[in-house]
């Protein structure tokens, strides 16, 4: 094992861990969290006892700290599911205590499960991990089993406060999927503006993919549901292709001349358009848009200026961009004449007879609008229906080769071996340290390293803040409890800027609220400080001598991605060839629904094959160990050229799609040849790459070859020709990437 290449990951994960990122704050989300806090401290401290009060408090807290989550699910679902996970906790806890041989087995069989529930997302760990937490605080209280059920109670009170505040004191409704929305709208509106400059800009799928994981709703939800988030989320992703097609100088206009500057105009304008329908999701109200995006949106008076290709996808443009503004509007149905578009109904924001400057105007001859269809919407399963999937995710990452499961092996191993460890030394609160690795172990090594030194860091900071608070003030219990809902507070405001600015305050709010407990602010600070130092530093070295890296699956990812958007770009080329013809599936069989559902399921698969490979790539670059043997030879320069020839794969599908034929259009047969050719190749390529063995796309160059033939006498190549042509280079650019490597 070489020194510096450990010592610079080290390095880089402590300065990412450390670092504040800037973030929305929401006062009121943060004020209602420790709202819950207070109550239950304060009726608690009232009625019980300091030590009842310190040990109820954990309930809220951590029952807060899930509704901040990341996650789609109802906040109140979120809180009472917490509750419940600590409660249960607690209790089958209290049963172990007084056998400290059953108690260590079942707390390593505690941290293994939660452990293997990263399997089913971040969410769920970070829940999973705060009971084995809550096992390790309550249990150091001795109780009886009656006291048992009642610290049990206290805990489950917590959750159902904290979701009762929720359904009380709702902030902002929804507000999380219009953000969702608005920022997948805005995203497209920053790639048309980058598009007037670099026709090739690159454009990021991951708020196309929260938008979408935001849009699943429970059919009580889809109810309830506001209509400007009720499935306008497609028009975003419609708009991507048209834009890059009517950009891109080979498939739409030319680089130089008045296309170009008719090109840069309708990119402009439906980027004004599209940030004004954003904003209008985001707040919840009329799109307010300007009258000469507007007029932008219309042929010249002096007639079209772009032809063939280019000006097919400016048509398409401003009918999506008439789309976008009707999905945010309220529901009076006016409409506008576009001369290109014969009559376009819009929503009116305003009355008809008082209309302002960015209006939509009342057209009177429009004919009465047909009556709107139901919305469709993705269902997301409640959660008794989630106990299904997660048996199955269970089954599936109970296997020595997941990276959960070595995580959850490590978990188990850490918290059993600090749990001893603070058992042996003479601290009052030995947990700490074993807490320490429960809340900083994370399934790879640059987050699991940067959390532990943003955990030794924040802790350092806050206990010295909070002690010398309470050495100078010497706070009584009521202050002492004031001061930790502050700290909580002030965590839930921050929690988004860093797990850093969160271990601050986590450390401030132990100091006081064991303050409450009447604990010496001078021991405690000090136990703090070390026992998270130990805590942190076993987590760290068992990560390194029991590792999953990343590195090793950065060829399989590759491979993956390459499957997935080579699918996709068959799934387009199929449609050239079969325009009159149902989609099909991979066996043959045709697709039900809509003719493009192959195309989008291929689309979608190719996004979260980039995800995987995005994830994987960035993990495995802050790693500290280069692995020899055949899967060292993707290098970083390799793996980031074989990662633009696949981004420059995908691109040049995007531009074909934005041209797929009508139904009534004549099939191409050699689109149907080059997409089989492909079809053909792609099992043995992606086999090619993990093996780290040549590849070899000649089938696809000779289709290639016989297309171009084939439309030797035309005047100027088809698009399918020309994006077909780009396919071919980026797949040659992937293979000398990889053969390089």
């Amino acid at each position: 094992m070489k020194v510096l290449p450990w010592l610079r990951a080290i390095g880089e994960t402590a300065r990412s861990g450390l670092s504040v990122e800037r973030a929305a704050l929401h006062p009121l989300l943060a004020l209602r969290g420790a709202l819950g806090v207070a109550l239950v401290v304060g009726l608690t401290l009232w009625l019980g006892s300091p030590e009842l009060a310190v040990s109820s408090a954990f309930g809220a807290f951590s029952s807060g700290v899930a509704t901040f989550q990341r996650s789609w699910r109802p906040r109140p679902v979120l809180a009472l599911s917490a509750a419940a996970g600590l409660a249960v906790s607690t209790f089958v806890g209290f049963l172990a205590a007084g056998q400290p041989v059953a108690f260590v087995l079942l707390l390593a069989l505690w941290a293994f499960m939660a452990g293997m529930a990263w399997g089913l997302g971040p969410t769920a760990g970070v829940v999973a991990a705060s009971t084995v937490a809550v096992m390790l605080v309550t249990v150091t209280l001795p109780t009886t089993l009656l006291g048992a059920l009642a610290h049990a109670g206290l805990i489950a009170a917590g959750g159902c406060v904290q979701a009762a505040l929720i359904v009380l004191l709702p902030v902002r409704r929804w507000g999380e999927r219009r953000d969702a929305l608005a920022d997948a709208l805005a995203a497209v509106a920053d790639y048309a503006r980058r598009l007037r400059h670099d026709p090739s800009a690159p454009f990021d799928p991951e708020p196309m993919m929260t938008a979408r994981s935001a849009a699943a709703v429970t059919p009580r939800q889809a109810r309830r549901r506001p209509r400007q988030l009720g499935g306008y989320r497609g028009l975003a992703e419609r708009f991507r292709p048209v834009l890059a097609s009517l950009a891109d100088p080979d498939v739409g206009a030319p680089m130089v001349g008045q296309e170009r500057e008719r090109v840069r105009e309708l990119l402009s304008a439906a980027a004004t358009v599209l940030d004004a329908t954003a904003r209008a999701i985001r707040r919840g109200e009329r799109v307010r848009i300007p009258q000469d995006a507007l007029d932008v949106l219309q042929v010249p008076e002096s007639g079209p200026v772009l032809h063939g290709p280019a000006r097919k996808a400016a048509m398409r443009l401003i009918a999506l961009t008439q789309e976008a503004v009707e999905a945010a509007q309220e529901p009076v149905e006016v409409t506008r004449r576009f001369p290109l578009i014969p009559r376009a109904t819009f929503l009116m924001p305003a009355r008809a007879d008082r209309a302002e400057d960015g209006d939509v105007y009342v057209d009177t001859d429009a004919p009465e609008p047909e009556q709107p269809r139901k919305p469709r919407h993705l269902s997301r399963p409640s959660l008794v229906g989630l106990v299904p999937v997660a048996l199955r995710t269970f089954r599936r990452e109970l296997r020595w080769s997941s990276p959960v499961c070595r995580h959850a092996v490590r978990v188990a191993v850490a918290v059993a071996v600090t749990y001893l460890l603070g058992n042996a030394l003479p601290p009052e609160h030995g947990y700490w340290a074993p807490l320490t690795v429960v809340m900083v172990m994370r399934p790879d090594f640059s987050r699991t390293y940067e959390r532990g030194f943003a955990r030794l860091g924040g802790t350092l900071v806050g206990v010295g803040i909070a002690g010398t608070v309470t050495g100078l003030l010497h706070p009584p219990p009521w202050g002492s409890a004031a001061l930790a809902v502050a700290s909580i507070a002030f965590m839930y405001l921050l929690m988004r800027t860093g797990y850093a600015i969160t271990s601050v305050c986590i450390g401030a709010y132990v100091v006081f609220l064991l303050g409450v407990a009447g604990s010496l602010w001078s021991q405690t600070v000090l136990e703090r400080i070390w026992l998270t130092a130990l805590g942190g530093a076993v987590a760290l070295l068992i990560y390194a001598v029991f590792p999953a890296w990343e590195t090793p699956r950065l060829r399989d990812r590759l491979a993956d991605w390459l499957t997935a958007t080579g699918s996709y770009a068959t799934a387009v080329l199929d449609r050239f060839a079969r325009p009159r013809e149902p989609a099909s599936g991979p066996t043959g069989t045709p697709s039900p629904g809509h003719p493009d559902r192959r195309i989008r399921e291929a689309l979608l698969d190719t996004r979260a094959a980039r995800q995987e490979w995005d994830q994987t790539a960035s993990r495995a670059g802050a790693e500290p160990v280069r692995h020899r043997g055949r899967l060292s030879r993707l290098s970083r320069r390799s793996a980031a050229d074989a990662q633009s020839a696949v981004i420059t794969l995908g691109r040049a599908t995007m531009l074909l799609e934005a041209h797929l034929p009508e139904p009534d259009a004549e099939p191409q047969p050699c689109a149907g040849e080059f997409a089989r050719a492909l079809e053909r190749t792609l099992p043995g390529a992606a086999q090619a790459i993990r093996d780290s063995e040549p590849l070899d796309f000649a089938p696809v160059h000779e289709a290639l070859s016989r297309w171009w033939e084939e439309e030797a006498e035309r005047p100027s190549p088809s698009v399918a020709l020309r994006s077909a042509d780009l396919l071919a280079d980026a797949l040659e650019d992937l293979a000398e990437a990889v053969g390089s490597g």
